[in-house]
Order: C-alpha cells, then sequence, then structure tokens
C-alpha cells in the first residue's frame, strides 16, 4: 500500500571543534526530524547548542544520536563494549542533549544511535536490549528510529517503547536487509534520481531492490540521508521536492 505520509531524518551536529562537518544550515529547512550528535563521534557543547537551536528555528524535532566513543573513527568501527558500558553510554549521552533541548524550551522527542553501534545493534539481541532499556528509563516516551526487521524493532516492541522503522535513502541493501558496509563498492548512493527511486519502490511499493538484484519487503516510518554525505543538499532537495510533488505529506508523526 502506498504511503501517504512520511517523516525525513538526518543526522546533524557532527562537527567537533575547528572540524566542520555538513551543511547543516542548508539541511535542516528540508527536514522534519534531526539526529543530533552527543559529542561521542562527532559533536560538542557549542554545536549540540547551536544546533538545537537552528532546529528550533526551523520547527524540526530533535533527537540524540548516540555513539560508540569514537572520535577518531567517527563512530564507525565496532568496539567490544559490554551492554552496561552502552546503556551507561547511551544515559550519558541523552543526558547530554536533552539538557540543551530543556534550556531551549523544545522536548527531546526521538533517539538514533550512530553507525557501528546501530549496526551492532541491528543483530545484537544484548546491546539492542541495552539501548532500548537506557531509553525507556530515560525517558519512555521516546521513539527509538531503527532497522525495520531488526533486534532493535523486537526489543523496542517488547518493551512498549515506540519504534519508527527507519530506511536510507543514500545507502543500498544487502539482501538480508542489511545495509551494505561502507568498505564494499556501490555501498552509497550519490545520484538523486537512483535515491527517488529507491526510496519511491520503498514507500509505494513496500520493497527494495538489494545490490544483487533481489528484492525483500522493506517498510518505512521515517527516511535518513546522512548529513556528512557530499551529495546531502543536492540528495535531500530532489527527495524532499519529489514526495511533496506526488502527494506524500513529510511530517515528523507518520502513522505507524
Amino acid at each position: 500500500m502506498a504511503m501517504k505520509v512520511v517523516d525525513i531524518n538526518c543526522d546533524l551536529g557532527e562537527s567537533y571543534g575547528q572540524a566542520r562537518v555538513g551543511q547543516d544550515e542548508l539541511l535542516m529547512p528540508l527536514l522534519t526530524s534531526a539526529n543530533i550528535a552527543c559529542g561521542f563521534h562527532g559533536g560538542d557543547p557549542t554545536t549540540m547548542h547551536h544546533t538545537v537551536r537552528l532546529a528550533q528555528t526551523h520547527g524540526v524535532s530533535i533527537g540524540a544520536h548516540p555513539s560508540y566513543p569514537d572520535l577518531m573513527g567517527f563512530g564507525r568501527r565496532r568496539m567490544d563494549l559490554s551492554p552496561q558500558e552502552v546503556y551507561d553510554s547511551m544515559l550519558y549521552q541523552m543526558g547530554a542533549l536533552s539538557g540543551f533541548a530543556r534550556a531551549a524550551g523544545v522536548p527531546l522527542r526521538h533517539v538514533k544511535p550512530h553507525g557501528a553501534l546501530y549496526n551492532e545493534a541491528a543483530r545484537n539481541s544484548g546491546i539492542a536490549s541495552a539501548i532500548v532499556n537506557a531509553i525507556y528509563y530515560f525517558d519512555r516516551d521516546l521513539i527509538l528510529f531503527g532497522p525495520p526487521g531488526s533486534a532493535l524493532e523486537t526489543a523496542a516492541r517488547e518493551t512498549g517503547l515506540k519504534f519508527f522503522r527507519e530506511v536510507f535513502a543514500d545507502r543500498t541493501y544487502q539482501s538480508d536487509g542489511s545495509l551494505t558496509p561502507r568498505s564494499h563498492p556501490g555501498s552509497l548512493i550519490s545520484q538523486a534520481s537512483d535515491a527517488i527511486r529507491q526510496v519511491d519502490e520503498i514507500l509505494l511499493r513496500g520493497q527494495v531492490t538489494c545490490v544483487d538484484g533481489r528484492q525483500i519487503p522493506m517498510a518505512a516510518d521515517t527516511v535518513c540521508i546522512h548529513g556528512d554525505g557530499v551529495h546531502a543538499v543536492e540528495l535531500l532537495s530532489a527527495l524532499h521536492r519529489h514526495l511533496t510533488d506526488i502527494g506524500i505529506e513529510i511530517t515528523s508523526t507518520p502513522s505507524s
């Protein structure tokens, strides 16, 4: 069944100190949800403050984007953390961002793990449960963004935490439903036409064509474009325009 509404999210606030990452000012007006880095893979106090205020200005919903503690690797390297360590690091990072949100008078609405932590939690039930429990005991009204059909979704549903099924416009898929690793050729989608084609297939037909040509079921509540991508502004602008043209409402509260 074709979707009539969808959320669009982007990973933002990933600059750190003198290092500039992404084009947040150009991306923010085209989003409905912003996943803001919390200092472990990117982001620092000043960047978090600025990004929260930027989202507030544009009426964009704010979410925490916690990571493994991996500034050197931008959170994209797997780390051997115990479930307790993951739980503790989740609380630490959510607490940091929620302080800036509270000071700005805006609510923290959702949480989306970043990079290697996201990928590990998709398949590792122990890590998934640690993430879900940390969110639930921090604020059980928060929404968790994660891959459809993953260990994260299972843990969220079992705990009673609201879950948004997330798909990607700028990444390709393996036949098991996982993202193609960035180290593999063809993992990234850089052409707007290809990104639109993939999102259309998911939203309008409920499936995605994988890198090996197979088609698998795929459902979505929210679509992500990575804010640090070279073509992020071009892809997001084209996708936003296309979805509007075909009558899909872009909103932060799609019916799940």
